[in-house]
Order: C-alpha cells, then structure tokens, then sequence
C-alpha cells in the first residue's frame, strides 16, 4: 500500500482504484426513460433469492454502545485516546471488522429486506463522536476506508458487504471537499451494485432515522454542487479525470429518493430532494442528451428527474414548447413562400377571436377550427373592444373561461364541498367535445405559462400522466391510473370513509350491510345501476370479498363512470403539451405548472418589485405597501389580477411575475391603471394612505374588461 497523502484529501493509491469510462458513463444506468425513479422496487419478491456468495466468519467483538461511550468519556477527560484510537482503528479496516462491530449479531444472517442486522444505536454513537478525535485517529479511520474499498471494488457480494456499505455511506467524513476522492470511489461502488442489491438498501436506508436520512441526502446534494461548481479551481481533481463522479452520486441519490417515496408517509417533502444548483447548468443540453440517448448508458440528469426543481423543468417544457412554436409557424410560412402567396404574419400565431357573451360556444368553435395552430403562440381579441394582446387580454380569457366552465349550474364538473375541489360528472352524452376543450385550455396554460384557478384532486394529475406520452394505440386506454381509498379520500372523503368503516367492520357484514356487488348514481336527475362486475346484482358482499368490492367500486368512481369524459380531456390536454418533457414530471409538478401556487407573499412581492419613476422610499409606494400588506387575502389576490391578469404564483415564485411600479403624472383624482401584459401598476402622485387606499380599492374592485362597468 504505497503513496498516500492526507494534505488536501488522499493521493496515490486511490488512482489504482479503477475508474469508470469517461463521457459521464455509469453502469448500470436506468436505460429506460419511462422508469425515471422506479427501481423495480414494486415487481421485486419481498425476498430476493439472488445467489450470493457465503459470508465469511465473522470475528467475535463485544463492545456496547455503552461502553463505547464511557471509553470516549475517559479519553477527552485524561487526554488517552489508544484504546479509543485502536476501536476506530480495527473497526474500519475491512468490511468484515465493521460487520464485526455493528451487527447486533456477528454471524447472524439477517437476510431480509425489512432488517440490516445493523446496530444502529451503535453506529451513531461512533459516527457523532468521530468528528471529535484526534485529527490522526480521523485519517485512520479514512486511510482504513480506502483499504476496504481498494479489496473490496471488485467480486461478487455478500449482504455482510451490503451491510458495510450501508454504514459507510453515513460516515459524516465526508462533508469535507477533502475526503470528496474517498466518498467518490465508495458512491462509485455503491452505484454499481446489482438490481437485487439496490432493493436491500433502498428498504434499509428507509429504517434510517428522518435526521440522520435528511443528513445524508444534503451531503449528496452538496457534494454533487460542489463538484459541478468548486468553490476553489483547485480543489478537486479536473472533471475530464472524474467525470464519473456525478453519475455516482446521482444514482446513489436515487436509492435515497427510492426510500424516500415507499415509505409512509415519506421521510422529507420530495422537493427536498431538488437540487437548486442544477438550475445554472446547461439543462437544455441535459435534455437533448436525454431525448437522444435514452437507451443507453450516456448520463443526464434528465434520467433522474427527482433532482430537477420544478422551475427546471418548466424552464425545459417551455423551452421545448418554443422550439415546437417556431417550427409549426415555420412550416405555415414555408407552405405560403412555396405557393407565392402573400405572407400573412398572422400565421405565426394561435390568434382565437371572442364575443364575451358567448365565450364559450366561441372559444370551443374556434379551437375545434384552428387545431393545427394549437402549438403556436396564443393570442387573444374580444371582439368589439380596443387593446392589443402582448399577453394580459390572453390571460383574461382563460380566467373568464375557466370561471364559467367550473360553475355548478354547468354541470361539466362537480364541486365537492368536503374536499374543496372539482371532480368530472358521470353523466353520459354523445358529444364529448366541451371536457376536450378544458383539457386543451389546461395544455395552452402549461405551453403559455398561464397559472389557471382550477381545483382539480392530486388524483387527475396523475390519470393526466397515465401514460404520460398518447399511446400510438388509438384503441389504447387512457388516464386509467390505479384507484386506492386514499385516492378517493382526496375526493370524496365521506364516501372514503364510509367504505373505510365497511373493510373494519367486525360483524356479519352481508346481512348488517345488505350489498351486492351492483352501485347507483344519480345522472341529471335519473338514478341508474351498475354491476361491478358480470352478474354482480346477485353477488352479496361478504367479509370475504369485501375488499374486492371496495377495490372495484374506487375503481369505477374514479376512472370506469367517467372514463369517455376523462379521455377527451386527456387528450385535449396532450394536444398542446405533447413532449417527452412530461415524462420527468411528478403529478404533483403538473398540478404546480398548471394551477401556479395559491400563496401569496406580498412581502416576497415588495423584496421584488421595480420601480420606474418611483424610488421605493417616497411617499405613494410607501403607503402603496402600507395597504397591500394590510389587505385581506381577497382583495390581495384582485389586486394580482389587476396587475398581472392572474391571481396564482408562477412557478418561480413572486421574483419571476417582474412586478413594476411606475409613476404617472396625473390628478390624484385618477384610479391607477394596469398594463397586465407587463406586470405594471401606474400610481399617480397620491399623497395620503387613506387617498390611496380608496382609489386602488376602486380600482382593483372593477378590473375586468377594457372600462368600469
């Protein structure tokens, strides 16, 4: 073992460790796009009967926590740390010494997914206390590190060697840029693990405490930054020499993220899991590489969409929707040249007139007309008034439109009071075409980053996403994504709850409940029947089948009853947003894209707002915050609308709406006036808090349409 140094990490030895190949290469990546951050957790057996190789004897070590403890006590207190020194030492020399130490059973099997066999009590005991040794027991304990992985890199494993890598990747060394070589080539190891192997320490990193699993997310998160931007040109070796290091630790990052979504509840939000460095990377780049090498071992974060923040990924969708704009509006005025026909530049947009008495008929005529144009940029009249759309007249309509499609007395949607959102009515007719069009409305929002005000469960976004790409099929199903009772909690929560009382139930269930396997529902007005299944109105519902029945009756709610009506609205919204970017989204992303966010932080709006004509200090834009932070929620949100055309939050946050304040030199007799296709609010020089406040009041008060009405 020669050559190793400890000024500025470790030299030498670890370039005897083979690396992988370059061009950011890492076997096994996730080949297919479509299992993103599935790692077959769900089709694996509980226990994987994989062939491994016996375990070797493991030596015999009966140091307790405890004990452990009190020996750390002695050291700090006399200042002798060899026997301290000597436990680190022995312990961290080879996978079989550390199996030695923290298996609460030295040659028990521990063979199972649902335990590691580790003493975890004693593993943190020994992991909090390391950081405050002696320097030199710290290098041991990593020189010792690099040993094990240097005899360990290569040969098949044994879950006694699972068992050390799930120790030493919560070895809290490697915070430091300095052991960033070590941690490396242990990711490196970890990555390249077997299928089977990763199924083992996804379910045993989940055991992990949420403290100490948060802590080892953050420190891959920062490691992963830390290498794409040093702080210190210097202080880590060239990328060109470890561009494996990223896959590794991304891949790496996909078991905790694996963990993290079968637990239950998850251990951290998965928004925990984005890394925000990612959004000063070429990701347009990360995107292509991903689109054109899918299917192979070529890296992108593209393949590991958890790490990607969602004003990533609308950076991406919207950037993909632009290139797919300028190539529809290219194709119309290549079509025209072609034939010597006069050029009209209205070709390069989705140009949709409307009557505002009759904005729906309208809108559905002239979508259903101009389908073609659907990827090109939107642009709105109303018809009879003055303005030209530079995008507030555009947001204006889908406001206006989505408030009368959703209300009740139209009868497309349902609301339901107990859960605060809309769900699709069962009624049956021949024309679908109307949930088409709120679909294609959904898809214009997302292409035109328009945030609507639609309550839709977390459960549509994901039937949105079932399959995320239209099958080529076109026979194929749509939108049928599995139906659980949680599901049908987010919706009907009564209902959930009543057939959650019916699972429990301990007594004669068939005669107390006096079901088949035959439902009713009520459609405009007409109460009808449905079996669940062949003959089902003379199947009784026992305590046998009763989870069947439960199963079938979610699953006809949720996706059979309204199935016509939810597959025109797929594809209506699949019309406008067909791309492969919809693939790296979580439901809960898409929901994010389409609805914006519903919180308000005027204090985030002040911190980011501009000023043209105004300083932030003079008298009108003080008092102008003075009232918009005291305002109700209500009038905080007509007063968005007033400004920007929207009342939701962009992705972004309130930094990206460009709020601007300017001044007009006007009689304070005026109201102010909007410019919503700027995000811009004209104050003139009012003088008082209570001038102000009345005549924005007004303002905000009456702001639809082009006048006061």
């Amino acid at each position: 073992m020669g050559g190793r140094g400890l000024a500025g990490g470790f030299t030498g030895t670890l370039a005897s460790i083979p690396g992988l190949r370059h061009g950011r290469e890492l076997p096994p990546i996730c080949s297919d796009v479509r299992q993103k951050q599935r790692l077959s957790i769900d089709t694996l057996p509980p226990e994987v009967k994989a062939p491994f190789p016996s375990d070797p004897v493991i030596p015999l070590r009966t140091k307790t926590t405890k004990e452990f403890q009190e020996d750390m006590e002695r050291a700090v207190q006399s200042g002798d740390w060899r026997e301290v020194r000597e436990f680190y030492l022995t312990t961290f020399d080879s996978f079989i010494e550390m199996n030695a130490a923290f298996k609460r059973e030295a040659n028990g099997l521990f063979n199972t997914i649902d335990d590691s066999g580790v003493n975890a009590k004693f593993v943190n005991a020994v992991y909090d206390a390391l950081l405050s040794t002696p320097q030199d027991i710290q290098k041991s304990v990593l020189k010792g590190i690099i040993n094990s992985l240097l005899r360990e890199w290569k040969g098949p494993r044994t879950k006694d060697d699972l068992r050390a890598y799930f120790i030493l990747v919560q070895n809290p060394q490697y915070s430091s840029t300095s052991t960033y070589v070590i941690y490396a080539h242990l990711l490196r190891q970890i990555a390249a693990l077997s299928e089977a192997d990763h199924h083992f320490l996804v379910h045993w990193l989940k055991k992990l405490s949420p403290r100490r699993f948060r802590q080892l997310v953050e420190r891959l998160l920062q490691f992963i930054s830390t290498r794409l931007f040093p702080a210190e040109p210097d202080e880590l070796p060239p990328l060109s020499k470890c561009s494996w290091w990223i896959p590794s630790a991304t891949k790496v990052l996909s078991l905790f993220n694996a963990a993290n979504s079968v637990s239950s509840p998850p251990i951290m939000p998965f928004t925990d899991f984005y890394n925000i460095t990612l959004e000063h990377i070429d990701f347009m780049e990360e995107y292509r590489t991903w689109q054109n090498y899918g299917n192979s071992n070529r890296f992108s974060f593209c393949q590991f969409p958890f790490i990607l923040s969602t004003v990533v990924k609308k950076a991406i969708i919207q950037k993909d929707s632009e290139q797919q704009m300028i190539s529809q509006a290219r194709q119309s005025l290549v079509s025209k040249v072609s034939r010597r026909q006069r050029v009209d530049m209205n070709l390069l947009f989705l140009n949709i007139k409307v009557r505002r008495a009759q904005l729906l008929s309208d809108s559905l005529d002239e979508l259903t007309r101009k389908r073609c144009d659907l990827k090109k940029k939107l642009r709105v009249t109303f018809v009879g008034e003055a303005g030209l759309d530079m995008g507030g007249l555009t947001k204006e309509w889908f406001l206006l439109l989505v408030r009368q499609i959703f209300h009740t007395d139209y009868g497309m949607f349902t609301y339901i009071k107990d859960s605060r959102c809309h769900w699709f009515s069962s009624w049956k007719c021949d024309n679908y075409s109307e949930f088409q069009l709120v679909g294609t409305l959904m898809g214009l929002a997302v292409y035109n980053s328009i945030a609507l005000d639609i309550h839709f469960p977390l459960y549509c976004y994901r039937k949105l996403l079932t399959p995320p790409t239209v099958p080529c099929d076109q026979n194929a199903l749509v939108g049928m994504a599995t139906a659980t009772l949680d599901d049908l909690q987010q919706i009907m929560p009564e209902l959930a709850h009543g057939l959650g009382e019916l699972l429990s139930y301990e007594g004669n269930v068939e005669e107390d409940f006096y079901l088949t396997f035959q439902v009713f529902q009520e459609e405009m007005g007409v109460v009808k029947s449905y079996n669940l299944k062949p003959g089902g109105d003379k199947i009784p519902v026992t305590k046998q089948n009763r989870k069947e029945y439960v199963q079938l009756y979610v699953d006809f709610l949720l996706n059979k009853s309204i199935y016509k009506q939810f597959a025109a609205f797929y594809h209506g919204f699949h019309s406008v947003c067909a791309s492969d970017a919809l693939m790296l989204l979580r439901p809960e992303e898409v929901e994010m894209l389409v609805c914006g966010s519903p919180e308000l932080d005027m204090s985030a709006l002040q911190k980011a707002a501009q000023y043209e004509g105004y300083s932030k200090t003079e008298t009108t834009v003080r008092c102008f915050w003075d009232v918009v932070l005291a305002f109700p929620l209500e009038l905080q949100k007509k007063l968005l609308h007033f400004a920007t055309g929207s009342d939701r939050v962009p992705v972004g946050g309130m930094a990206d709406l460009n709020f601007k304040i300017s001044k007009i030199d006007v009689s304070t007799d005026w109201l102010p006036i909007s410019h919503t296709c700027f995000n811009q609010i004209c104050l003139p020089p009012y003088r008082t808090r209570k001038e102000l406040k009345h005549k924005l009041t007004i303002a905000i008060s009456n702001a639809e349409g082009f006048g006061l009405e």
